[in-house]
Formats: C-alpha cells, sequence, structure tokens
C-alpha cells in the first residue's frame, strides 16, 4: 500500500471511529438504564484494555490527577521570595542614630576675574565685602608708576617672628605713616618723611573714589614668584574695628588668595582643613578693596609661584589710629 492509500485508510478509519460512536450513542438511547451502565461499563474496561496493550503513554481517562509530591504554587508575587522588593529581615532590630560627629564638607572655592562688589560671607558679626576694579589705573600709565616706586620708596628686607621662630622676609618692605606699626613679631618706626609724589597721587586718587582720607600706608615688593607673604589678617589694634583697606599694584600679574575663618576649637586653634578659599588674579592697575568683618572673617596672602615671575609692587593703603582713640 503506498503512501496516499494509507492516508486515506486513516482518515477513513477516524471517521468509522466517530460513526461507531455515534451509532452507540443512537443504540443506547434505546436502552434501558441497567442495560446503558452495563454497556458503558464494558465500554470503560474494553477501552482501558487496548490502551494497555498498545503501551501508548496517554494517561487513562479514569485515573484522578494528584498533586502529590509537586511544588505548590505560590500565594504571592514569585519576586516576593528573591527579596527583590523587601528589606534584608535581620535578628536585630536596626534603630537609627544621629551621627555623634558632624560631617563636614569644603565649600566650593571661587574665582573672582570680574570688576564688582562681592560680599564674600555674612555672619551675625556683619558682611565681609571686596571692591574689585582690574583697571583702576590706566595700564599706559601704570609701567610708570611701576618705575617711581621701585625708585622712590625706600626698601628694606626684615626679619619676622612666627611661633617663637625669627626669619628673614620673602619680599622687601616699606612703611609710611606717623605712627609705628606692629605685625609678626616686629616693630616698624613711625615714618613721618614727607611721601614721594608718586604716593601722594595715589593716595588722592583713592579718596575721590572711596570717600575714606588714608593716612597710611604698607609698601610689599615682590622680586620674583619666589618672594610672597603668607596667611594673615590685618587686624593689628592700630587699625581700629573692621578696617577699610585699599590695594593697589604694579608689575608682574600674581594670585591673592582669601580663605575663611574657622571658628577656634577648645584649644583656641583653627582647623583650616574646610575652609573656602577666594583666589583674585590681580594685574597691574588692578584695585582690591577688602572693607567691613573681612579682617575679622578671612585671611589672605600672595602664595609663591614656581614658574617665571617678574616684580611687582603692592601699596595697601590703611587708617591708622592711635591707640587711645581705640578705647
Amino acid at each position: 500500500m503506498n503512501a496516499e492509500k494509507r492516508r486515506i485508510a486513516r482518515v477513513q478509519g477516524g471517521w468509522s471511529v466517530a460513526g461507531s460512536k455515534q451509532n452507540n450513542t443512537h443504540k443506547q438511547g434505546n436502552m434501558t438504564s441497567a442495560s446503558r451502565s452495563a454497556v458503558q461499563d464494558c465500554e470503560s474496561t474494553t477501552y482501558h484494555k487496548s490502551l494497555a496493550v498498545s503501551g501508548s503513554s496517554r494517561p487513562a481517562l479514569a485515573k484522578v490527577r494528584s498533586d502529590k509530591g509537586r511544588v505548590p504554587m505560590p500565594t504571592v508575587p514569585i519576586w516576593t521570595g528573591k527579596n527583590i522588593d523587601q528589606p534584608a529581615q535581620s535578628k536585630d532590630k536596626f534603630i537609627f542614630e544621629d551621627p555623634e560627629e558632624e560631617i563636614k564638607v569644603r565649600p566650593t572655592d571661587q574665582n573672582i576675574t570680574k570688576p564688582g562688589v562681592y560680599d564674600i560671607s555674612l555672619e551675625p558679626s556683619g558682611v565681609s565685602r571686596l571692591r574689585y576694579f582690574p583697571q583702576f589705573i590706566d595700564p599706559s600709565r601704570s609701567e610708570a608708576i611701576f618705575a617711581e616706586l621701585l625708585d622712590e620708596v625706600p626698601w628694606k628686607q626684615r626679619y619676622e617672628t612666627h611661633n617663637g621662630v625669627q626669619a628673614i622676609q620673602p619680599r622687601l618692605t616699606a612703611w609710611f605713616s606717623d605712627l609705628p606699626y606692629t605685625y609678626a613679631g616686629i616693630t616698624v618706626e613711625a615714618n613721618t618723611s614727607e611721601w614721594p609724589k608718586v604716593l601722594t597721587y595715589l593716595k588722592e586718587q583713592l579718596a575721590e573714589v572711596t570717600g575714606v582720607e588714608f593716612n597710611s600706608l604698607a609698601a610689599n615688593l615682590y622680586r620674583d614668584g619666589h618672594d610672597s607673604i603668607g596667611w594673615h589678617s590685618d587686624d593689628e589694634p592700630i587699625m581700629g574695628k573692621n578696617p577699610t583697606i585699599a590695594s593697589l599694584s604694579f608689575g608682574e600679574e600674581r594670585m591673592f588668595e582669601l580663605r575663611k575663618k574657622p571658628p577656634p576649637n577648645e584649644s583656641g586653634e583653627r582647623d583650616y582643613t574646610y575652609s573656602q578659599v577666594i583666589r583674585i588674579p590681580i594685574r597691574s592697575g588692578a584695585l582690591l578693596i577688602m572693607e567691613g568683618w573681612t579682617q575679622s572673617d578671612w585671611q589672605h596672602r600672595v602664595p609663591k609661584e614656581y614658574h617665571d615671575r617678574g616684580a611687582r609692587i603692592n601699596i595697601t593703603f590703611r587708617v591708622a589710629k592711635p591707640f587711645k582713640n581705640l578705647i
């Protein structure tokens, strides 16, 4: 028998089974209930025997399905058992407590390059303010002023004392005032000599802008990038409370830095690890005015630089007051 004939035979056989079932159903309709039950039992027994003989893997229709030995279906979402949305359980109950020590974060450093008025801090004591004028003196005039200052100011290198250690200052200085000036463990005697014309000219220019009649000045000559001045505040008693200090610079550009004073610890020392730093590149002819509580709440410096730098002159104008006027 070829394949086509076998296919037709299978189809016809399927019909015959269906037809047989229909005939049986028709016949059963004419039977009594007792006869019908006997016939059904006979057919069921015959069907099960045929399955056993043929070796079919199909489960017996009369066999009841059992879930014995099967893993029961979860009654909660399946991911619950995987600890996806539930915190890990611990025998010890976790109790949140505030940290014993405050976590300190250093404020972001700032750079000031544009002219303007800057309130760099506001404390219960008051505001610390900077006024920055990058081209207060015209560049064409700045070069001539630098040459005059270099030639006419009586520059001198002095010794200063820090923490009981005496060292030579890494710069040259000069002081013009009717009063002596004590700082960094040294005292500079009063200089009542007539001011050079260039200094008088600068003082008059500042009076027009600030309205302050300055009567004293401290001058610093930084010969190269290795000369510097360390962290300090111009808060000596001779300056009075909340002094206004006007700083003019000529010559090579240098970086001027300020840092915030932290509160002192129990021993009176200050930890500057987390202090904010402000940097200002000071070019020739620039004017920087420090006022308000800047000297009380901030320190400033001109750090060393490890690349070639030419000479720079800085003049800081102040109002010095006799000690009896400060009481």
